[in-house]
C-alpha cells in the first residue's frame, strides 16, 4: 500500500507540475483526496449512477481512489456526519450529489475553509464551495430531433417530474428539436410530481401510449418510460444515462458527462488555480454538462447526420432559446435577435408552441 501511495504522489506531481508558489495559494492542504456522498443507491440506473460512473472515470484518469458512501438523505442531520467522517480521514475534496445538500454544504464549507466542496444540482456557493449543473436543454433538443425524425404520427409524449425551470426547459427544448424535424409535431407532457417513482412513471407512459403517441421522452430518474415504450411497441428517448441498456426502444439519450468537468476542476484544485464562482457553474455540452448517446437503429444515417450537425452548431455557440420565440398562447417570449438569459432559463414557467401540458 505504501508503494502504491508513493506511486500515486509521483503521478500527481508529474501530471500537475505543482510549483511552490501554486502550492502556497491552494485552498486544500496536501495532495488532493476526493470523496463522494450520494443521496440514493449508486446503481439507480439514472442520476446517481451517472455520478458514480463519473467518479470511476476520474479515478482512472487521475490515478486516485475516491471512496463513496450512498443513501445519504437530503437533510443536514445525515449529510454533516457523513462528510465530517471523510474530512476526519483526511479527505479535502467533497463531491456531493443533490439539490438537498445545498444548505448543509454551505455550513460545512464555512466550517472547513481548507476543504473544497463541489455539488451538482446545488444552489449554494462560496470561496471553497461551488454548485454546478448542465444545460440539459442542449442535449434534450438533440434527442427531440431524433424523436421528431422517427415519429410516424407527429404525436410525441414526455414524462417529467416537476414543472420547475430546469425541467420545463428540457420539455421545451425537446419540443423545439422535434419541430425542427417535423414542424407539425406536438408534445404532450405528464408530470409525475416525483423524481423517482416507477409506479407513476409507468402510469404516465402507458397513458401516453394509449393516446397514440409513438415516441416518449423523459426527465425522471428511472428507465421505466423506456421499458414501457418497448412493451407498447413505440420508441423512446432517455435521460441521465444511455438508457438503451434497458430497452431497445431507446433511440437517443441525454447523458451526463460529469467526468469531463470534474477532472479539470480537480487538476485546478491541485495546482492552486481553482476559483469558485458566486453563481456556480452552468455547463454546456462542450464544458462537460450533458451530451447525447445517439442514435438507435430507427434513426437513419441522414437523420443522424442532421442531429450531429446541430450538435456541432451548439458546440460552436448556438443558443437553443433564441428569438423570435412564442409560448403556446402565441405571446412573444424572446424577441428576434435576442436569447434567453440564464436567470430567465432557471425561472422558465411557460411552454413553447406545440407543447400540451396538464
Amino acid at each position: 500500500m505504501k508503494s502504491l501511495f508513493k506511486a500515486g504522489l509521483v503521478l500527481f506531481a508529474s501530471t500537475f507540475c505543482l510549483g511552490q508558489s501554486a502550492l502556497a495559494d491552494r485552498i486544500i492542504k496536501g495532495d488532493p483526496k476526493p470523496a463522494m456522498i450520494i443521496f440514493s443507491q449508486k446503481n439507480d440506473g439514472g442520476w446517481s449512477q451517472a455520478l458514480d460512473e463519473a467518479r470511476q472515470k476520474v479515478e482512472a484518469e487521475l490515478g486516485l481512489k475516491i471512496p463513496v458512501v450512498e443513501n445519504v438523505p437530503e437533510n443536514a442531520a445525515a449529510v454533516k456526519p457523513a462528510v465530517e467522517l471523510f474530512i476526519d480521514r483526511g479527505h479535502n475534496i467533497i463531491l456531493g450529489s443533490a439539490f438537498g445538500y445545498s444548505d448543509a454544504f454551505k455550513e460545512l464549507a464555512e466550517k472547513y475553509p481548507d476543504v473544497v466542496f463541489l455539488n451538482p444540482a446545488g444552489t449554494t456557493n462560496g470561496d471553497n464551495l461551488m454548485s454546478y449543473y448542465g444545460r440539459t436543454y442542449e442535449s434534450q433538443y438533440l434527442c427531440g430531433m431524433a424523436a421528431g425524425a422517427i415519429s410516424k404520427t407527429g404525436k410525441l409524449g414526455f414524462v417529467a417530474a416537476n414543472p420547475f425551470g430546469l425541467v420545463n426547459w428540457t420539455v421545451n427544448a425537446f419540443a423545439m428539436g422535434a419541430r425542427e424535424m417535423n414542424p407539425d409535431a406536438t408534445l404532450t407532457v405528464v408530470f409525475t410530481g416525483a423524481w423517482n417513482d416507477p409506479v407513476k412513471e409507468r402510469a404516465a407512459s402507458e397513458a401516453l401510449a394509449e393516446q397514440g403517441i409513438d415516441v416518449i421522452g423523459q426527465h425522471v430518474d428511472t428507465p421505466t418510460p423506456q421499458i414501457v415504450a418497448k412493451e407498447k411497441g413505440v420508441y423512446s428517448t432517455g435521460h441521465h444515462r444511455d438508457l438503451s441498456e434497458f430497452s431497445s426502444a431507446t433511440q437517443c439519450s441525454s447523458v451526463w458527462v460529469w467526468d469531463k468537468f470534474l477532472i479539470p476542476e480537480i487538476k485546478k484544485i491541485a495546482d492552486g488555480t481553482w476559483e469558485s464562482s458566486p453563481w456556480g457553474a452552468f455547463l454546456s455540452i462542450g464544458q462537460g454538462g450533458t451530451d447525447i448517446a445517439c442514435c438507435g437503429d430507427a434513426v437513419s444515417s441522414d437523420q443522424k447526420a442532421q442531429i450531429m450537425k446541430a450538435r456541432d452548431e451548439i458546440m460552436a455557440g448556438k443558443h437553443i432559446f433564441a428569438g423570435p420565440l412564442k409560448d403556446g398562447s402565441g405571446a412573444l417570449k424572446v424577441k428576434s435577435g435576442e436569447v434567453m438569459g440564464d436567470a430567465d432559463l432557471w425561472g422558465m414557467d411557460w411552454f413553447v408552441e406545440g407543447v400540451i401540458s396538464q
